[in-house]
């Protein structure tokens, strides 16, 4: 059985639950599953819940449904039953699944042979030397509820769970491992992580986790490439909106279509508005054998001013906006025809303003039918700037996300412009620790250094803001907006953003600290970019009633999912 969702475990805040391995373990029924869950929630978070862990030895196989792991308490072995279980003269019977009548079980001879196969398993195991741990066997029954008197020979009440007790598992399990007469001694925390290591194999480490990121890199091009499909059904269009939500690969498919257009010879711009995504633009063009490369690659403004306008102010947004804009369609129309564009390309054309358009075209050798490809999502629109494109646009709708794991792309599916088919597998919990918006970006510091002491890479991870800027940000673009950016490619630190500049990137891990928001009218779509900027493990700090209020309750369900802010206690003396 491999360790959580492959990329190790982590638990946030001290309201996080115990570890489920795997994180997303299989389940015969919807009852055994919200057993899992409400078992996982309720224990504290240095215990480990192992769900379906397999023992093969020369008498057969034996699975244990889940294996509960407390530090201080010892270890249960717990059968667990969907559906309803009847006890009939000494027989446990389960429905048939023909729903013809009745099939024997037997789930205490289960249980038991599923902890005495974790027993011998760990007398055999070379690393194990510390004799019998403290070990039960007890029966999950979440869909039955027994009567007030149940009792049985071989299943006293005191080993039975049933859905009467699902708000109290932890404190059940707890008192039973107390109670329990001549058993070892309780295993320490040491003992739990050598139990680990024996059971669910040895932590990864940096490079095996490096090669699996690698890999889920691969997955994810792959994914992309088959969208290229796309291109394809708009071949004979010359222009073409192309619409999609966070994850569904418009950028692959805007450099894509570059590419394509200038192997078949014609003469492409492909641009955008941030300096973030056009240095990541110009660094994949740079993979591409020399003629299959635009001619032009980097943002609206940079093609300007390449043209003569003069750079403006960093903080004159009136330049930016509307004046290079205007002088621009002049320049264009005197620049010789060999110089324009056969056709242009811009990715995250919801950045563009309504004034921009017209310099768009004239950049054009044709500006009435040369050809133009945008890729847009207009939950993305950030920026306090409106314009679409002036021309008419055959527009087509993208439906899957294709580079987000699916807890990731669950925490902002409620918030994107239509629900769209999960593709990017399954992966770590997202992470969530309350605190305020003040300390935000403290808590994401914290975070941060979590993640560096379980292995992470430093070149995997970026902690992004959604309102003031961090410290390290500021003084890196105090050095200017290209040393900046180069910081975006290194890999001995993480890399420190604030949203807005963010989009159209990703990074395998994000660590977003909701801190406030610049414009209140646009925070759910600064919630919405913040959210969706991780491929592969997704860590949110902030205040819970702030993220509600902008992102609703669909994004609050999610969040909340893993990390419970109160939890039925499992001291023991409650139970």
């Amino acid at each position: 059985m491999s360790r959580t969702a492959d990329f190790g475990d982590l638990g946030w805040g001290p309201g996080a639950s115990a570890r489920l391995i795997p994180a997303q373990p299989s389940f015969a029924t919807y009852s055994e599953r919200e057993f899992a869950e409400a078992l996982a929630q309720q224990l504290p978070d240095n215990v480990v819940v192992i769900a379906n862990q397999r023992f093969t030895d020369r008498d057969g196989d034996r699975e244990a449904d889940l294996i509960v792991m407390w530090p201080d308490f010892g270890i249960a072995v717990i059968e667990v039953k969907g559906g309803l279980i009847h006890l009939i003269d000494g027989q446990w019977r389960q429905p048939w699944r023909n729903a013809r009548g009745w099939k024997p079980i037997n789930p205490v001879e289960q249980a038991l042979k599923a902890k005495y196969a974790l027993r011998d398993y760990l007398h055999q195991h070379p690393r194990w030397s510390r004799g019998n741990p403290r070990l039960i066997h007890m029966l999950g029954l979440p869909a039955t509820r027994l009567d007030d008197d149940f009792h049985a020979p071989d299943a006293p009440r005191w080993l039975v769970m049933d859905r009467t007790d699902l708000p109290y598992l932890a404190d059940r399990i707890a008192s039973a491992l107390r109670n329990v007469q001549g058993q070892p001694p309780a295993p320490t925390g040491k003992d739990v992580d050598l139990l680990l290591d024996c059971v669910a194999g040895a932590a990864i480490p940096q490079r095996d986790l490096l090669d699996r990121l690698l890999e889920r890199e691969d997955t994810c091009e792959l994914l992309s490439e088959d969208q290229g499909r796309i291109l394809d059904l708009v071949a004979s269009h010359t222009r073409v909106e192309i619409r999609g939500g966070a994850g569904s690969g418009k950028t692959w498919l805007a450099v894509e279509k570059a590419r394509r257009l200038t192997t078949s010879g014609k003469r492409v711009a492909l641009m955008c508005y941030s300096r973030g995504l056009a240095e990541y633009l110009t660094r994949r063009v740079d993979t591409f054998a020399r003629n299959q490369r635009p001619a032009y690659v980097g943002t609206f403004h940079s093609l300007g001013i390449g043209w003569g306008v003069p750079p403006g102010s960093e903080d004159d947004s009136a330049y930016w906006e509307e004046q290079l804009p205007e002088l621009m369609v002049p320049l264009a129309g005197d620049r010789p025809l060999f110089d324009r564009f056969d056709a242009i390309v811009i990715d995250e054309a919801q950045d563009f303003a309504e004034t921009w358009w017209p310099a768009v075209r004239a950049a054009l050798r044709d500006p009435q039918a040369g050809e133009l490809y945008v890729f847009s999502d207009e939950h993305q629109r950030v920026f306090a700037r409106q314009g679409r494109p002036d021309v008419p646009l055959l527009g087509l709708d993208l439906s899957e996300n294709l580079r987000n794991t699916k807890q990731i792309a669950q925490s902002f599916n409620s918030l994107a412009p239509a629900l769209m088919k999960l593709r990017g597998g399954n992966g770590l919990p997202v992470g969530f620790i309350q605190c305020s918006s003040e300390t935000a970006i403290e808590a994401a510091d914290g975070a941060i250094e979590a993640l560096l002491g379980k292995g992470w890479p430093p070149g995997a991870l970026a902690l992004l803001t959604t309102g003031s800027r961090h410290d390290y940000q500021r003084e890196l673009q105090a050095q200017g907006q290209d040393s900046y950016w180069a910081s975006f490619w290194e890999t001995e630190y993480p890399f420190y953003g604030h949203v807005l500049g963010f989009k159209g990137l990703e990074r395998p891990v994000v660590v977003l600290a909701v801190n406030g928001f610049r414009d209140d009218s646009r925070a759910q779509e600064m919630l919405y970019v913040g959210l969706s900027r991780a491929r592969d493990l997704l860590v949110v700090c902030g205040d819970i009633d702030v993220i509600k209020r902008v992102g609703g309750d669909g994004v609050v369900q999610r969040l909340t999912k893993a990390t419970k802010p109160t939890k039925p206690s499992a001291d023991p003396s409650r139970a």
